[in-house]
């Protein structure tokens, strides 16, 4: 039987693999246009097996494409002379596994031509392929070779501008080139590299944008499950896990992992929101590769803290500029990603999630105050043992008020964010002793915080933001009634935090489209009084 894979690779003979036919037909498009291809994008995105699954396609579609597969990935630290005798042998090994995998022998002249080529600097290598397409055309009809190079950022800094500089002097020769394509693969894009910017080294890119997994294809993924095993996900499973996941190929993966292994239910059970929640609560308590990349990434510099923190806080946002050091580095990353009205968003709930558990303070230093004298978390349960929202939230806001200004003495946080980090470690040291589970769900990326928090089957939604206005304010009470309404809740609870100099405290009970909501506007204090 397959099984979910997230350890490198994925092979369809044993792994459930989502086809992509789509994107291979793009591709294999531009490869036969004799294009020559860029693709940048994070890690653990399914660049690797992308390609080689449409390398295998092309190879299986027609004979006259010869390809042949790089990595540059060991190479980063190796000199000129190195790295050229390096790409000499992967390249001779790579031409002999084609011929293996075509169940043919090399002709002789062949053989004797790559036992005797020495590449030894840029100029070398473009007489190399040059020869290498006069042998195989004597032999062959119009053979056209292919390279693909995976982990380029992984070249050396001392061949980089020569080596591009090189490829695109091959691609504006003639028609008969060698290699008739190549595809350039790696996770920091040209521009990013250290080349000499006095001159472009490779204008002639054509690049290619692979994309995370739509909803369609997370449900084809899953069928092949339910196809081979019998046991049946439910469609509010597969659609949620899209959208905590925005179909990042890792975590769609790493959470059917989990789903249909770790959770150990029985196959003649069918996966439902009650699986996925505890799921979900797995994935974002583990230490996969994935997370930790993240983690080491935003940590990278204390100025993506206020940055990420301002793409969820504000709904005005944050203007997308791929020139700004930060965006652009955060885009890397695979952090953040332009949306549809040109602003910044984080990718994915899960991201957003970690973000706020990476930024939080382990201890902010009010926990003793969060409730009065003789009162603890356990006075928010019905008799039923339902939660009691509202007078939890009466307590926060409570709560703020109390500390004062304490609040500016939380350790190692922003002052413009400190409420928004309060509520959620109020609410998330709330959920966990009564048992619940709680996660981000993002409809647009940016700019609010929907807080879901799930107990004895129940959903309540608490939406938090920055105050923006009044008119936002009350835009924003709009927009949470018609999430009640995609998330079949019956209870919504809005709490924005007002930061300015003469703030409005508020506490509304309303009902719009059906759907109570109750809406806070707390003070955040600007500064410690005077002693004086």
């Amino acid at each position: 039987m397959r099984r979910f894979w997230t350890q490198g690779r994925v092979y369809p003979g044993r792994h459930y693999v989502v086809p992509r036919s789509k994107e291979i037909e793009d591709f294999l498009t531009r490869v036969k246009e004799g294009r020559y291809i860029v693709l940048f994008a994070p890690r653990q995105t399914g660049k690797t097996t992308f390609f080689r699954m449409a390398l295998d396609s092309l190879a299986t579609e027609s004979s006259i494409y010869f390809p042949i597969q790089l990595n540059f990935e060991t190479c980063k630290n190796l000199s000129a002379s190195d790295f050229y005798e390096a790409f000499c042998k992967r390249v001779r090994k790579e031409i002999e596994q084609v011929f293996f995998k075509r169940e043919h022998t090399p002709p002789d002249a062949l053989t004797h031509f790559l036992e005797e080529v020495k590449i030894t600097n840029h100029l070398s290598m473009m007489e190399f392929f040059d020869q290498l397409s006069n042998v195989l055309n004597n032999h062959y009809n119009n053979q056209k070779v292919v390279v693909i190079i995976d982990e380029f950022d992984g070249i050396p800094q001392t061949v980089l501008s020569d080596f591009l500089h090189a490829l695109r002097d091959i691609y504006l020769s003639d028609e008969s080139r060698c290699p008739h394509s190549v595809g350039i693969i790696g996770v920091k894009s040209i521009s990013q590299l250290n080349y000499d910017r006095s001159v472009s080294p490779f204008n002639v890119q054509d690049e290619f944008y692979l994309p995370n997994f739509t909803h369609q294809q997370v449900q084809e993924l899953f069928s092949q499950y339910t196809d081979e095993t019998g046991q049946r996900i439910s469609p509010e499973v597969i659609e949620t896990l899209h959208k905590q996941t925005a179909g990042q190929p890792f975590l769609v993966n790493r959470f059917a992992q989990i789903l249909t292994e770790e959770l150990d239910i029985p196959k003649n059970d069918t996966i439902t929101m009650l699986h996925f929640s505890e799921g979900l609560a797995k994935l974002l308590q583990e230490d996969n590769v994935n997370i930790r990349h993240l983690l080491t990434n935003i940590r990278r510099d204390q100025r993506f803290e206020t940055l990420l923190m301002r793409i969820v806080s504000y709904e005005r946002g944050v203007q997308y500029n791929q020139r700004n050091e930060i965006i652009n580095q955060l885009t890397t990353y695979g952090v953040i990603a332009k949306s549809a009205d040109n602003m910044c968003e984080i990718v994915n709930p899960i991201y957003q999630h970690c973000i706020i558990q990476t930024f939080k303070p382990l201890f902010n230093g009010l926990e003793g105050d969060y409730f009065p004298e003789n009162a603890d978390f356990d006075d928010y349960l019905t008799q039923d043992g339902n939660i009691e929202m509202m007078p939890l939230l009466d307590n926060f806001q409570e709560f703020i008020a109390r500390a004062g200004f304490k609040i500016l003495h939380v350790p190692d946080t922003p002052k413009e964010f400190v409420g928004q980090y309060l509520l959620y470690a109020y609410l998330d040291q709330f959920v966990r002793i009564v048992r619940g589970a709680m996660y981000l769900e993002v409809q647009t990326g940016r700019g609010r915080m929907d807080l879901l928090i799930l107990h004895n089957s129940r959903k309540y939604i608490v939406e938090t933001k920055i105050w923006e206005g009044d008119r936002r304010f009350q835009a924003g009470k709009r927009q949470l009634a018609a999430y009640l309404a995609s998330e079949r809740a019956v209870e919504g609870y809005y709490v924005v935090f007002d930061h300015r100099t003469t703030p409005e405290p508020r506490v509304e009970t309303e009902t719009l489209n059906g759907f109570e909501i109750r809406s806070y506007v707390i003070p955040v204090i600007q500064e410690q009084p005077s002693s004086v």
